[in-house]
Parts: structure tokens; sequence; C-alpha cells
């Protein structure tokens, strides 16, 4: 089915998609007590989303061996694809109705994570979702994470869609930042949406209109 040209969603995935906080969390927690750092669920919450070698100069300081942080930000996420196999991860609530909705309605899609790309490929399988999106944008494939808009402008070109006719679905603050410095209409979800300065805010997808999405390109 071709796609309507020059519109398009982008859909942050851990916290929007899907709620994969706890397999996170465990992954981290067991990967650093076997480097000998007791990790705190704070501190591993106070930097969910962020890129790994971001995260890992948090905890083990601007001067930490970076064939290390590789090592330590490897074994995390090797981890972490092993749980998200063995477990139940699912869709949170809207999230795969939506995506399908739009895929039907012949809307470009696209994945724009922090994450790096082997855990998107994972996490999509597990929910049944790939062949709705027509790409990925991984942690591999920008040089800086968000609020700083590559990961969303770089997203856009690869679908051939212009930043003003593409909407960026996120949970964060960081990621709503992001879609704003990349000139991009914004949907913030989730219990803190409300503090997020996004054109729509919700705390769950199940609530938005079904003409959300259209109404936020109206008049671009």
């Amino acid at each position: 089915m071709a796609r309507v040209p020059f519109r398009a969603v982008l859909w942050d995935l851990d916290g929007t998609l899907v709620d994969s906080e706890q397999y996170h969390w465990q992954s981290w927690r067991d990967t650093m007590a076997a480097e000998g750092v007791a990790l705190t669920f704070a501190q591993f919450r106070a930097t969910f989303g962020w890129r790994n070698d971001a995260i890992l100069r948090r905890w083990l300081g601007d001067g930490a061996d970076v064939r290390r942080m590789q090592r330590i930000g490897d074994a995390k996420e090797e981890l972490y694809r092993s749980l998200v196999r063995t477990g139940r991860l699912a869709p949170l609530p809207g999230a795969a109705d939506w995506v399908r909705r739009l895929h039907g309605d012949r809307w470009a899609q696209a994945v724009a994570s922090s994450a790096p790309r082997p855990n998107i490929e994972v996490v999509l399988e597990a929910m049944g979702l790939a062949d709705a999106f027509e790409t990925t944008v991984s942690a591999e494939d920008v040089e800086k994470g968000k609020p700083d808009p590559q990961v969303f402008l770089l997203a856009a070109a690869r679908l051939g869609v212009p930043p003003d006719q593409s909407i960026v679905v996120e949970d964060a603050a960081a990621g709503i930042e992001g879609a704003r410095r990349a000139g991009m209409r914004s949907i913030g979800v989730g219990s803190n949406s409300a503090s997020q300065p996004a054109d729509i805010q919700t705390p769950s997808l199940t609530d938005l209109p079904t003409d959300a999405f259209v109404r936020l390109l109206v008049g671009r």
C-alpha cells in the first residue's frame, strides 16, 4: 500500500510505544553489580532514556575508560534483549492501535530513539509492529542525543517528509524539546505529559481524539 507523501509520525520507543522500564532497570542493575557498582533505582530513573555513553559518564565519571564503558554498555544491552525475548513485553495502551491505524491511513512512520538498533529491532518484533515502520533511527545513527533534534531530522529525511509535516510522539521533556528544535509538532504522552510543552498532551494514547494527528498538521 503506497503511503500518502509528506506526512509522518516519528515515535519514541521506551515509555512511548512500550513500557520497558523494568527490563532496563534489571539489566542495568545486574550489569553494574557485576562491575562492583551498586546502582539505586533513583540513579537509574534520573538517566532513563539517555544514550549509554552519557549514562555511564554520569555513573562512572567523565574520566571513565571508553573501552570499559563500551564493554559495560554491550553487556547491559545483551541482557536487556534477553529479557525482552523471554518476557512478556507489550505495547502501552493505545500504542499498537494508533500505529496500525496510521499505517492503514498511509502515514509514513519511523522509530526515532536513543536505543541501540538491535534493541529497537527486538522490541518491535516482540510487539508485532515491525512491518508498520518504514525506517528506524537509533543511537548508532546520530552523534548527539535528545534534546538535540538530530534523531528526528534524520528520521524525517529518511522518510522523505519535511519537518513541518512531521509529528513526534514522546514521553520525555527532552524529546519534546528536540521536536521543537526540529520544527516539528509533538504529542506528549504519559503521567508527566501535563508538564511537557507539547502541542498535545495526553496521559495515554487511548485518550487521543481520532483526528489528533491530522489536526496538528492543518494549516501548516
